[in-house]
């Protein structure tokens, strides 16, 4: 590209275009074009054919290179010029008033003056240092502003990746929520669908606030390293430039560097509100299904103590002297629920308390009663537990479950055609699991209250009651 400077002209004329250094050995191929003989034969290098020139395209003979010694002789003038140039940029320069070098520094008006101005009125009674000396002064200076711009950089750069890696977060978070959210109401859209856009439109407007306010963030972030960008490069290239350029205006750079304050983004908190949790009105709607759960004790294992409304179970941690039925469980403390469930749907909630173990849930009335068992769908069972103080669901392979409030109460809600068997945390009214199968044949409830474990884990399971007009639309 021309410039309007003639030395960087020439020396653009002088340079090989392909390694964009001074010609060496300077060639001229057919089309007319000049190169560096090794640069032309190591372009070409592997061709057998004709060839093409690397800058105008056009087809030409491959070996026909012909020395260009005039070009050969510019190019040695050329260095010789530049240099000049180059000690002339580096060198004294002189005072456009008087033509004397500009030796001398003025402090007072941060400028170059040669020895007549200092000794004129308007610079006699000034602060006047040698050139060489305050430049080598205020080059200190600016390197030493360099550091801290440099951290307030990295400090900067390091609190938008912080914001950014947030926003991710907070979007994983979101879109979790929004399908457990959506799969929640799918399962009872005939009974929630008004609640659930409400919900779903709670969460987008906290999503589009917070993501705004994160963005805002990392936009604010962007700007501030952008500017501490440029202030670091216009310090750097100003150390570089010869001293006279580089004393201009440079109190003005260091202050600009000195005043460099980094604003730290917004604390911007990435936690859901409990507005998501399954509401009020889900188990109200629910309970619209409630069924009268109560025990059979001909299922109860010996061990097992039921109440006489047969609405409490505990571990009696004794061996009782029952009737042997093949209906009776005899290895783990389990019993069933009187009640069975071909097809409909159902809910029932289950007291548990302070308890540290106990498992509850579905199982087919099919299940063997006797020996063990694994509490998983392959074998007919479909529930959840606490045990060791952590809360799983009987996956295949165990699933744990997350638990921010320690349920006191739990919701089981079967819908046998849609294949689901549902708990919920009653206490804090959210979704703990849900299981999806096809389901055959009867179903029943199941409890496990836990061994005794002396006398840690005896309180019973208790069967919530519900009120006299629950049932709805349940089915067989």
């Amino acid at each position: 590209m021309a410039t309007d400077n003639p030395v960087e002209s020439l020396q653009e004329e002088a340079t090989c275009p392909i390694c964009l250094e001074y010609f060496k050995d300077p060639v001229i191929i057919d089309c007319g074009h000049n190169f560096c003989r090794a640069c032309i034969v190591q372009c070409w290098e592997g061709s057998n054919t004709d060839v093409s020139c690397p800058q105008c395209r056009e087809t030409v003979q491959q070996g026909n290179l012909r020395p260009n010694r005039q070009l050969a002789n510019v190019v040695e003038m050329v260095k010789r010029l530049s240099l000049q140039a180059s000690k002339g940029a580096g060198g004294e320069r002189v005072c456009s008033e008087h033509q004397e070098p500009l030796k001398l520094f003025c402090e007072e008006d941060q400028t170059s003056v040669c020895v007549v101005c200092h000794l004129s009125r308007a610079h006699r009674d000034h602060r006047v240092v040698p050139i060489k000396e305050a430049a080598q002064e205020y080059k200190v200076k600016l390197q030493g502003a360099l550091g801290p711009l440099r951290k307030e950089l990295e400090v900067a750069l390091a609190l938008m990746s912080a914001e950014e890696k947030k926003t991710t977060e907070w979007q994983r978070k979101v879109k979790n929520r929004r399908e457990m959210i959506a799969g929640e109401f799918n399962k009872l859209h005939t009974l929630l669908r008004e609640e659930e856009q409400l919900l779903l439109q709670s969460l987008e407007e906290e999503e589009r606030e917070t993501l705004q306010r994160l963005r805002e963030n990392v936009t604010k972030l962007s700007q501030q390293s952008s500017s501490l960008q440029q202030l670091i490069t216009e310090i750097e290239e100003k150390c570089q430039q010869p001293v006279v350029e580089l004393l201009k205006d440079v109190k003005n750079t260091l202050s600009r560097s000195e005043n460099v304050k980094l604003q730290e983004p917004e604390a911007v908190s990435t936690d859901l509100k409990n507005v998501y949790k399954i509401s009020l009105d889900m188990r109200e709607a629910l309970q619209r299904f409630g069924v009268d759960v109560t025990l059979d004790p001909d299922t109860a294992h010996p061990n097992l103590i039921l109440s006489e409304d047969r609405k409490r179970v505990r571990d009696g941690d004794t061996w009782q002297d029952l009737p042997e039925k093949p209906q009776r469980f005899d290895t783990y403390p389990e019993v069933l629920g009187a009640e069975g469930f071909a097809g409909g749907r159902r809910y029932w909630e289950v007291e548990v308390g302070d308890k540290p173990e106990w498992v509850l849930g579905v199982c087919r009335e099919s299940v063997s009663r006797k020996g063990e068992s694994t509490f998983s769908p392959e074998d007919g069972y479909w529930v959840v537990w606490l045990e060791e103080g952590e809360y799983e669901a009987g996956t295949s392979l165990r699933t744990p479950l997350p638990v921010s409030v320690r349920p006191s109460r739990v919701g089981i809600f079967l819908d046998y055609e849609a294949g689901e068997v549902s708990f919920y945390n009653v206490t804090d009214r959210s979704h703990l699991f849900t299981f999806t199968d096809t389901f055959s044949g009867r179903l029943r409830p199941y409890f496990h209250p836990g061994l005794s474990a002396g006398g840690t884990n005896a309180a019973p399971l208790i069967i919530c009651p519900f009120p006299a007009q629950a049932g709805g639309n349940l089915g067989p």
